[in-house]
This record gives structure tokens, sequence and C-alpha cells, in this order.
């Protein structure tokens, strides 16, 4: 029966070609609008770290002035992530900062490229479950006397390799050699959670330096930089022992004992900093947050975001009134056609199931159609305002979650026409036949 009724729909659809078309639209427009928003919702709102959300922490400390800033830095100084590191509580941890440089090869015809490059210790890789293609990352012993290594993402080492293992090749940074220990399978979390100071949606450094290199080669902070304090910093030397805020630091903590551990282990830290005068205020103190709460606390997915869905929603709203208003105008024209068949026999179910079926049908080709609108409003997006390609590209779950909902909202918007229609008395039309 039901293909019987998806036959009789298909036809009723075809003999009304300008009417369907504009409930398709109407519904289409309204879809795609609400899969605009939406994608770009669910991209922001990801949790990248997925099961390790609750075991990784970002660590802040209230280390400025009483008369300076009343919020807790999301970044620390380059002294307070060199102290840090001597803590044996945490399972691993790592300080690091963005910064850059040029990149060179041994190939004389090839031309430098400018790079992003991540200042970062050894355990950076395993804490943020970096898998590797070649290699691997430098020795912990690095971490405490410097070696000039580095590891590269795959996608440079396809541009620069051309995918071949380049473990063990020499790289040049500001035409310094660097020896490469390790290629990196594609990584590019979105958001950017270890970093969302610097742009949350920014991709993924594709070079990757040993933090104790930083007092050698001086590596100039590409991130931002603040500080509470006027400062005179003429050297790399001062900008280390400085005020500035421009180093994040990452924990990982697998048990709650271990979490309170290090919240001990930060409290005792902060009160050794109250003493050598460097913490001065009252409230001074240690913060850790895990990957959710991190990205809640820098709003990476904005309240506009969340107001822009419910509008998108609204306007949904508004089309599937005018459909439903198409919807009781094609039903009704027909009620004489109704007529004879409740009178042949036909219940007042198997009409309202006609009308359903063929609602649905016009349902699924605007849910169609609106996937098609929300893809070119995407392109639109990131090619005409340069947004992060991580925001603009349709997620695979829309492809079934916009038929979805633009069939479940078609039949809403149908029942009211579809019982007004299996409800009509059919001794009028046989009469005025």
């Amino acid at each position: 029966m039901f293909f019987y009724y998806l036959d009789l729909g298909w036809r009723s659809i075809k003999r009304t070609p300008f009417l369907s078309t504009l409930m398709v639209l109407a519904i289409s427009i309204g879809i795609g609008i609400t899969i605009t928003t939406l994608n770009v919702y669910q991209m922001a709102s990801i949790n990248p770290a997925g099961e390790r959300s609750s075991e990784l922490f970002e660590v802040r400390l209230m280390s400025q002035a009483n008369d300076t800033w009343e919020k807790i830095n999301e970044q620390i100084t380059y002294q307070d992530a060199f102290n840090l590191r001597s803590s044996e509580v945490p399972t691993r941890q790592t300080a690091m900062f963005a910064s850059g440089a040029a990149v060179q090869t041994d190939d004389p015809e090839f031309v430098p490229l400018l790079e992003k490059i991540r200042v970062a210790d050894s355990s950076f890789f395993s804490l943020f479950s970096v898998a590797f293609l070649y290699g691997g990352t430098w020795d912990a012993d690095v971490d405490v006397n410097p070696r000039h290594q580095l590891v590269i993402s795959e996608t440079l080492n396809l541009k620069l390799f051309e995918g071949k293992n380049s473990v063990g090749n020499t790289l040049y940074l500001d035409r310094k050699p660097y020896q490469i220990v390790g290629v990196t399978k594609t990584w590019n979390p979105s958001p950017k959670y270890y970093d969302v100071n610097n742009g949350a949606f920014d991709e993924s450094e594709n070079i990757f330096v040993p933090f104790s290199l930083a007092p050698i080669e001086e590596y100039q902070s590409w991130g931002n930089n603040q500080s509470w304090k006027n400062e005179s910093i003429n050297t790399y030397a001062e900008r280390l022992q400085s005020e500035m805020h421009w180093v994040q630091y990452w924990v990982e903590l697998n048990s709650p004992a271990q979490i309170e551990d290090y919240k001990q282990w930060l409290a005792r830290y902060v009160e050794q900093q109250k003493l050598i005068g460097r913490f001065e205020r009252d409230d001074a103190r240690g913060e850790i947050s895990d990957v959710a709460e991190w990205l809640d606390i820098n709003k990476v997915v904005p309240e506009d975001n969340k107001i822009l869905v419910g509008l998108s929603v609204l306007f949904l709203l508004v089309c599937l009134v005018n459909m439903l208003g198409l919807l009781l105008a094609k039903f009704l024209k027909r009620a004489s056609e109704v007529g004879v068949r409740r009178a042949i026999g036909a219940s007042r179910g198997q009409i309202f199931s006609q009308h359903m079926i063929e609602v649905g049908l016009i349902g699924l080709g605007g849910g169609v159609l609106g996937l098609l609108w929300a893809w070119a409003a995407l392109s639109t997006l990131s090619a005409r305002f340069e947004l992060e390609a991580s925001l603009t590209q349709l997620d695979y779950s829309m492809w079934f979650v916009a038929p979805a909902i633009a069939v479940t909202a078609s039949l809403v918007a149908g029942i009211y026409p579809a019982w007004r229609i299996c409800t009509t008395n059919p001794s009028v039309y046989l009469k005025s036949q």
C-alpha cells in the first residue's frame, strides 16, 4: 500500500508542478539557512580531544599585580613555564608557544618558505595523541640538553620530500641546520584547542622544535604577547625573565587524585612566588581547566552562533507556515476527487496516509535542494570572507540531518491540511457531480 500511495503522491506532484515547486523551494530555503548556521555551530563546538578531554588540562596563573587586570591570564610567563616543568605530578606536560621561520632545504633551487612553528617539549606529541608517519619525537633528554632537531608534518614532508621518509635529512630554519627526527601523520584538530589564544580555527603548525632551544635561537613569539608590567626589554634574555605572558602550558592528569595533587602543587608554587615577591595579589592562584572547560572559557563557540541557529530555526518555521497554506490550497482543490474515493470505500486513514506520503516526498525534495543551498552558502562564505576551512566544510552528518529535518518538518506542516481533506463530507461533492 505504501508504494501505491507513493505513486499517487508523485502523480499529484506532477499534476501541479508550479505549486509543488513553490513548496519545495519554500522548505529548501528554510533548510538551507538552518543547515548553514547549524553546520558552522557544530564545527565550532566539536570537542577535538574526544575521550581524553577530561585528562588534558591547561594551566594558568594569577601572577599580575593588584592594580592590573582582574581576570586570570590565558597564558603564562616563560619563567613560570620553566619552573612548572619541574613538577613530577603530571603524567605528561609541555610548555609551548607559536613562532615561525624561513624554511630551506639542501636543494639550491628550492625557494624558501615562511612556515609557522610550534616550540614545545617532546611530550607534546604523546600528550595530544599526535601519530607519526616516520620516526618520532626527539629524546626527552633534548628538553634539558638542547639539540637542533625538529619534527615536520606529513603536509610539509610531501611538499619538500615528495612524501618520502625524510628522517635524518637536514632542514634549515632561518639558515640554521636542523635534523629531521620525525614526520607526523595529518593532524589538524578543530578547534585548535591547545592554543585557542592565537587562532582557534587556524591550521596546526607544520614544524615542531624543542622548547629548550628558545634561549639559544631566540625564537620570536608569533602569538599574543601581554604584560601587566612596564618593563624595559632590550634583549631576549630580559624577555625570558620578564612578566610578559606568551607561553601556553598543558598537563595530563589521569585520575581525580592526580588532579588534586597537582592543584596542591600549584598552590605551593604560588605561595613560593609570593615569598620571593613576584605574585603580589591576595587572590594569586593557579587554575587548571580541561579541554571542554577551556573551550567554554575562551568562548570558542560565541553566543552569536547560538542566536543565529535560533533565528534560522524561526525562519524555517516561517517557511513551514507558507508551505502549510500552499498544501491546504492544493489538497482542497481536489476535494471532489477525494469525495469520490471516500464514497467507493476509502477510509479517512487511507486518505490521510496518502496525503502525508505526498507531503513527505515534497519535504525530501526540499531537503536535498536545501543541502545544495547550504553547500553553496558555505563555499561562498569560505571564498568571499576567507573563513577557516574547518568552519565552512559541510559536515558529513548534515547529509542525513538535512533530509531528516526537512521530511519531519514537512510532515508536521502537512498534518492539518491532510486532516482537513480526509474529514471532508463526500456527499457534498457527489451531489455536485
